[in-house]
Order: C-alpha cells, then structure tokens, then sequence
C-alpha cells in the first residue's frame, strides 16, 4: 500500500532545469575575432541511454565580429519532452558583413591580386542581413522513423561593400536582384535518425529528405550521413547531400542548403565544403560529400573526449535547368585537419583548418559539419 504513494512522489527527471551563462571568443577566417554572450535554461537528460542532448533547452546567444558581422539568436528546442515529438522554434537576427560572393555557377574564377590596390578590399565580399522566425515539429512514426513540418518568416536585404566587388558588376549587369526579399516558406519532410547520439555519434545513420515551397520557387533537399566505430578510440563518419531548386530562386536561397535542423551556407564554409570561402560558389543546384576520421587522445565516452580530426570534403553547384547529378566533373576538394572537444552528451567545440585550390581557411564551431 506504500508502494503507490512513494512511487507517485518521485521526482519527474524533466522538471529538473539549470541554467548556464558564459562569455566566449573565437576567430574564423570570413569575420576575424568574435566575442559573444551565452545564456541556456535546459532540462539535462543526465546519463540515460537516448540519443537526444537533454529533454527541452532554451537558448540566447548574442556576438559581435571585429568585421561588423553579429548575431542575435534564441533558440527553443524540446527534442524529448513531449514523447514521440519534437519541437523547435528560432528567432534570429543576424548579418554576414564579409559574405562570399564570386559570382554565379561552378565555374567562377578567384584570383587574388583582384584585392589589390585601392577600392578592392572587398572585391568577393557582400554584406547580408537576415531576420527570421523558423518553426519545425517532427513526430515519430515508428523506430527511427519521423515525419516533418515546418515553416519560416524570413526577410534578406543585401548591402554593397565600400569599393569595387564582383557583386555591385553583377547587380549591374542585371545578374542577380539586391532587392531586400521577404520570404514564406512551408515545409514538409521525413527523417530517418538512428544516430547513437545526435551531437556526437559514434555510429548509425541519419537520413533525411525535405521539400520547401517559398516565394516563386520548390526547395527539394535529401541527404545521407553514416557513422562507423571500427576501433575502440576511431569514429569514422561520411555523408552525400544533394539539392535543386525550381522556379525563380533568389539569390539568399541559392546560397543556403536546407536540413532538418535549419539552412547552412552552400556551397563553401564549415558546413558544406571546408577549406572554401563562404558562399564561394552559388547556384540553384547543389551536392556536396565527404568523409571524416575523428580518433580520440583522450577517451572516456559522454564523458570527454578530446578528438584528433581529418577530412576530406568534395562538391558542386548546377545551374538553373542543370539536372543535379552524382559526378566527379567539375568537382571542387578540400583536405584539412583539427581537433575537437566533446564534454557529456550536450557540448562540443571543434576547431579545424581545410585547404583547397584557393588557400587554406580556418574555423570555430560548436556542432560537427556532419
């Protein structure tokens, strides 16, 4: 008879909320030094056996870059508190201030005294702002298996740099529209997600497949990631991703990739194809590959582990009407290197430096590319 009372009294692990608040600094090639502010109230999930980094967690970040880009980002994500549901909501601000722009296609040259002389500085720079407000709800089918729906407000505006830029002689000629751009976008998607755990896997699979309808245009993305641990200390991870996109896609859309946990720069830039500039290369039609060995120095699993890395990232733009297509012409390759830190099962910061045929780019981040 005591059984049920005291049963009923024990403690609801997602009720149980903490907060962390800590300044940080980093450096990456494309904004220089940053310094930003970081706040969380998360439900931790402690030391069971689920995939997911903890129940619920809100977030605020906000930084600065010594090349006046910033970002002003809340971030609410509940991946396990409801069961069989997912639920993420994002508001963001935000200005890319040294944003790649070399013009459109596969093909589009990089020489490097084009930045010389006065009134060049910026010669493959745009500056551009985004605000938005991203909703995503997923929910369990069966197993690994989850439906998506989504939806995002976003508005882009496009700032000229001081000097002459391979953006303002495109505007000119009539190439792209700078034209601020509001968006609607709706979305619909399945995930296959059978990842050990999702921010730092050891092994499985994650699968996704996404389609987008926003203003003018029909985003359809899919992309496959796979993680083997074949040794005790060695993780060896690789992933294919593709995307094509129909009607008349603006430019801010030609320069991202969809998936299932938001945009990311494409093609160049940590998430896409490392050792390249950010948005080095634009088009409606995208894929991109890679492989990835992560072997750790010290080793003691969802508790730390420092990770030595190296990698080898590969891919390309289409052209509008260009069927997108698994090819090795035209590819464009990188090689590079770092070393990562993983504490617990929530935290991960990764510190790399790739190399292609342009020179070598050096990146901070706080999730894996893949």
């Amino acid at each position: 008879m005591l059984g049920a009372p005291l049963a009923a009294q024990e403690p609801n692990p997602k009720d149980n909320w903490v907060d962390h608040l800590y300044p940080f600094a980093y450096y990456s090639s494309a904004d220089g030094f940053w310094l930003a502010g970081h706040y969380d109230w998360s439900s931790p999930m402690g030391f069971a056996e689920r995939p997911e980094p903890s129940f619920g967690r809100i977030a605020f970040d906000a930084g600065l870059s010594t090349q006046g880009s910033y970002a002003v980002i809340i971030d609410a994500q509940a991946p396990a508190y409801w069961d069989g549901w997912r639920i993420g909501l994002t508001l963001s601000l935000t200005r890319a201030n040294r944003l790649g722009y070399f013009g459109l296609g596969n093909g589009t040259l990089y020489a490097r005294d084009s930045t010389k002389g006065v009134g060049r500085s910026y010669f493959y720079r745009v500056s551009r702002k985004t605000n938005g407000a991203r909703l995503t709800v997923q929910r369990r089918v069966a197993g690994p298996l989850r439906v998506l729906v989504g939806g995002t407000l976003e508005h882009t505006d496009f700032r000229v740099l001081p000097g002459e830029s391979v953006f303002e002689r495109d505007r000119t000629a009539g190439l792209i529209n700078d034209s601020p751009f509001s968006d609607v976008v709706g979305r619909v998607g399945v995930v296959f997600d059978m990842r050990d755990l999702e921010v730092d896997p050891h092994r499985g699979v994650l699968a996704e497949a996404i389609v987008g309808r926003g203003r003018g245009y029909t985003r359809t993305s899919a992309s496959f990631h796979a993680y083997v641990h074949p040794l005790s200390r060695l993780v060896l991870a690789g992933r294919i991703g593709g995307e094509r996109v129909t009607g008349t896609a603006p430019l801010a859309v030609q320069q991202t990739m969809e998936t299932s946990e938001g945009p990311v720069v494409a093609l160049g830039g940590f998430r896409s194809l490392r050792g390249y500039y950010d948005g080095r290369f634009v088009g409606p039609g995208k894929i991109v590959g890679g492989i990835e060995a992560r072997y750790g120095l010290l080793w003691s699993p969802r508790l730390m582990e420092l990770k030595l890395i190296a990698f080898y990232d590969a891919g390309r733009v289409f052209a509008p009407g260009e069927a997108v297509r698994l090819t090795r012409r035209g590819l464009h390759s990188a090689l590079g290197g770092g070393v990562a830190l993983a504490l617990l099962r929530n935290t991960l910061i990764v510190v790399e430096a790739g190399k292609g045929t342009e020179g070598a780019q050096v990146t901070f981040a706080t999730t894996w590319t893949f």
